[in-house]
């Protein structure tokens, strides 16, 4: 039971690591919802955009059957990169990406329609933002087995669900999206980095260093 309590509590982690940005995104599309652009368009989108993220992060779980977890731990420097990217970038990226999907999504909706342009666009920008996402994803999943696997990704799709809800509830209230803007980029740059030291350690991969010297 402590082993499945784990795995739901690092892939909390990650996915809230990972989509602290998407939360702002999704709030600016529940803040432009009308009779045209509707919840379930964006609840479907985050789905299917999130939905491709995992696939391509799949290859991850796929090596880690042929190769040694010791090895595949050097893959925990990835979030680690990305944790230290994000505390020397000049500017926040979440404030990038808000500024991006409010000018695309404001194109997309003047366009007409074709099949679920509004879908279509909200599944879009989530993959488009998820770069940081599978850089993460592949070395959690290299180091897991398939039952640890179901139980990450499971985690991940009630955390969707969970992001949606708190993404509507925050869209009628602009201070707490101003403090989460403000502040989140001060926090997530080091939960990166300690998912990081966490892959690396799980995997063992200290065992390595003996190679090294």
């Amino acid at each position: 039971m402590e082993w499945i309590i784990g795995t739901v509590a690092i892939a909390v982690t990650a996915f809230t690591a990972t989509n602290i940005d998407d939360i702002l995104i999704l709030t600016i599309f529940f803040a432009q919802v009308d009779d045209k652009f509707r919840p379930r368009h964006i609840l479907i989108g985050q789905y299917l955009g999130f939905g491709i993220i995992l696939l391509a992060s799949l290859p991850g779980y796929f090596g880690g059957l042929i190769i040694d977890h010791k090895w595949l731990g050097l893959l925990g420097l990835l979030p680690i990169a990305i944790g230290l990217k994000q505390l020397i970038s000049k500017e926040d990226d979440a404030e990038i990406n808000v500024k991006t999907c409010a000018i695309a999504n404001q194109k997309s909706l003047n366009k007409a329609p074709i099949i679920s342009p509004q879908t279509y666009h909200v599944a879009a920008v989530t993959f488009a933002n998820g770069g940081d996402n599978i850089g993460i994803y592949i070395p959690l999943f290299a180091n897991t087995n398939a039952v640890s696997l179901s139980i990450t990704v499971t985690t991940f799709l009630l955390m969707i669900a969970v992001w949606c809800y708190a993404a509507y509830l925050i869209s009628s209230h602009p201070l707490v999206t101003k403090i989460i803007t403000r502040y989140s980029h001060i926090l997530v740059p080091f939960v990166l980095i300690a998912l990081g030291l966490y892959i690396m350690y799980e995997s063992k991969t200290y065992l390595l260093i003996p190679l090294f010297q």
